[in-house]
């Protein structure tokens, strides 16, 4: 896509990776994703944030296109992670800027990625840092651990435009430019899905760092990725952060299981069925057939949290492991949950999933007798799946209305 003018010489200079399913290769992205690098035109012309390296071409390209033969004077990075900063040798070194800025924490580990860096015209930028570029100014505000230690956020008080990088981001691959010009209700999943698998394990200090931005008079959002936010919808992107952060229980639970003979998927059902009869909304899910980035994205938006599994070498099925590691990493909290599952022998499945649950910090809910069956179903089993789905979910339902 050209360059797009989003505001009065300012422009969108970004490229849209329409066929992207692994972001980062440990994300699933259903719907693509975009890097969004920014150029301001003015006393001093200043490009915020570069792209991946194999677009090099395409924001060089959209640079000339801009620039018509004037000097680009200054550089802003935002992050140094290589989808973002991935073209900063280069632009240093076809450009030659006055000014390069970044947070401090940046300016400490830059040059593991770039090892000229310490030749390089380098200004590090505080949080309040205020720098002029003529008609307008530019503060820049750290955001550490949104969602590395050196991400930060440049703000254009004269313009209202915050620069957010990864925060507000959404991989989200369109021809269009804003939120608006697909609507809201189609954005958030996007939106939801890069918070809870990305942005998740930071949630204290997303909470720290929103009242700051909050009180910036802020008319338009400039995500590193998707697309941009703009008047009321700004507002919206706000709440939904402090939303997510907040990770406030819901009357809903996910049920994550693995099978081989279907023993452990018929207790699932019956679990859920219990839950139902609570009032409780459930959500099976198949550890074979989900990935990670899916599990992730309902386990978020639950208040309880249920595992299963059959016993397999003394332990559990390799793809249930590698959905409970991926779980773990990103740390929700605020969850209710217990185990269940079934065995040929040995039956150490739930002990397993219990040790996993525990490193989560996922509270659990009291069981008399472990729920379990060896090798087969039978009616006794899953009326007291069911019994249990009923009590877990009058229980977390009760927990709920007690924070409204």
């Amino acid at each position: 896509m050209k360059p797009t003018e989003i505001k009065k010489d300012i422009y969108w200079l970004g490229a849209v990776e329409w066929n992207l399913k692994d972001f980062h290769s440990y994300t699933h992205s259903d719907k693509g994703t975009s890097y969004n690098a920014y150029l301001i035109k003015d006393e001093k012309n200043v490009l915020i944030d570069s792209l991946e390296k194999e677009y090099k071409e395409k924001l060089f390209c959209g640079l000339a296109q801009t620039l018509k033969g004037e000097k680009l004077h200054y550089l802003v990075v935002n992050h140094i992670e290589p989808d973002h900063a991935g073209v900063l040798t280069e632009l240093v070194e076809k450009y030659q800027p006055e000014k390069i800025f970044c947070s401090p924490m940046a300016d400490k580990n830059l040059a593991s990625f770039c090892p000229k860096k310490d030749t390089w015209p380098i200004v590090v930028t505080p949080t309040g840092t205020n720098v002029s570029i003529g008609k307008r100014s530019l503060t820049f505000v750290e955001a550490r651990m949104l969602h590395w230690p050196d991400n930060m956020a440049t703000y254009c008080p004269e313009e209202k435009m915050l620069f957010s990088n990864d925060a507000f981001g959404q991989n989200y691959a369109s021809s269009k430019c804003y939120i608006d010009e697909v609507g809201r209700e189609v954005i958030e999943p996007s939106l939801a899905r890069y918070y809870g698998n990305i942005i998740l394990p930071y949630s204290a200090m997303v909470l720290k760092i929103l009242p700051a931005i909050a009180a910036l008079d802020i008319d338009m959002i400039c995500p590193a990725h998707g697309l941009i936010w703009r008047g009321e919808d700004c507002q919206y992107a706000l709440d939904k952060y402090q939303e997510y952060a907040e990770q406030k229980p819901t009357k809903k639970a996910v049920i994550v299981y693995s099978t081989i003979w279907h023993t452990t998927e018929k207790m699932a059902e019956a679990i859920a069925s219990g839950l139902h009869e609570a009032g409780v909304e459930a959500k099976i899910m198949d550890a074979k057939i989900y990935n990670p980035t899916e599990i992730m994205c309902e386990v978020m938006n639950s208040g309880g949290v249920i595992f299963g599994a059959p016993t397999h070498n003394n332990g559990i099925l390799p793809q249930m492991g590698g959905v409970l590691t991926y779980l773990k990493g990103l740390r929700p909290q605020n969850k209710l949950g217990f185990c269940f599952g079934s065995y040929g022998w040995s039956g150490e499945s739930i002990a397993v999933l219990e040790e996993w649950m525990q490193k989560m910090n996922i509270e659990s809910f009291p069981l008399e007798t472990p729920l379990k069956i060896q090798n087969s179903s039978n009616h006794e089993i899953l009326k007291k799946c069911l019994e249990t789905g009923k009590a877990f979910g009058e229980e977390l339902s009760k927990r709920v209305d007690s924070l409204k």
